[in-house]
């Protein structure tokens, strides 16, 4: 199958080639999607120096969410994957998700030992177990993690800030299937995290109101489709020419 991988980057200078460099050593024929979220320091400059990649610069930072919808608006690709631009996740887990394709339409993967401070791991398991709370989406972990999905997926999503967290929600609200599997986590190399417990746990708690509202409200489109494609099937089967015997 041919892959599609996203990977959004905000002033991640030190991570660009060593993240890439794994992923094109693993994945040569995969389409590369880099998405620079308008980075102040040499990232974008980086990536361009980066062969065999298709780089994307959102005009303003616009947030993590925003570069993975751009970056999958260009996905090519049967299955589109996600991943990080810090370096913990890693490319060689992609096949974990691979493996239950095409069974399932989209594979989460969760860090079973989080390697980051523990009052990061320890804010990250409340928000998860709120969002689950909630949504209802079965998914342990869905902030940072490599995902993958049929590209017919990427049409029912929903653009916002945060939209990141909630795939999972969204595509089993519009009848897909979904898995979720282990996978490793590492300690970053370079940089820092960009988000911070206190802004996480606020920008997550509204974030959450709205997907609630919206799943809600959300119309069944992909059920309609299925519906009218049966339907069509059912006509063509009715107006098909009989086969009568000599």
């Amino acid at each position: 199958m041919k892959l599609s991988i996203v990977i959004p980057f905000y002033n991640e200078e030190e991570n660009v080639e060593p993240v890439l460099s794994e992923i094109r050593r693993l994945y040569p024929e995969a389409q590369v999607i880099a998405v620079d979220d308008c980075s102040t320091d040499g990232t974008y400059t980086v990536l361009h120096s980066q062969p065999n990649i298709q780089v994307e610069r959102l005009p303003l930072h616009l947030g993590q969410s925003a570069a993975i919808y751009r970056g999958l608006s260009l996905a090519t690709g049967e299955v589109c994957v996600l991943m990080d631009g810090d370096g913990q996740t890693s490319a060689s887990d992609i096949s974990l998700l691979l493996e239950h394709f095409p069974d399932y339409d989209f594979v989460n993967g969760y860090r079973v030992r989080r390697s980051d401070k523990p009052s990061r791991v320890i804010a990250s398991r409340v928000a998860n177990f709120v969002r689950n709370l909630f949504t209802r989406d079965g998914m342990r972990d869905t902030g940072g993690t490599p995902k993958a999905m049929k590209r017919e997926c990427v049409r029912h999503l929903v653009p916002f800030d945060g939209l990141h967290r909630f795939i999972p929600a969204m595509l089993r609200s519009a009848g897909f299937r979904v898995l979720e599997v282990p996978v490793s986590h590492r300690e970053r190399m370079h940089g820092h995290t960009k988000y911070s417990n206190a802004g996480r746990a606020f920008r997550g708690a509204w974030d959450l109101l709205g997907v609630v509202w919206l799943l809600g409200r959300k119309l069944d489109v992909r059920k309609l489709e299925v519906e009218m494609d049966r339907r069509e099937e059912s006509s063509r089967e009715s107006h098909r020419p009989g086969v009568h015997d000599d």
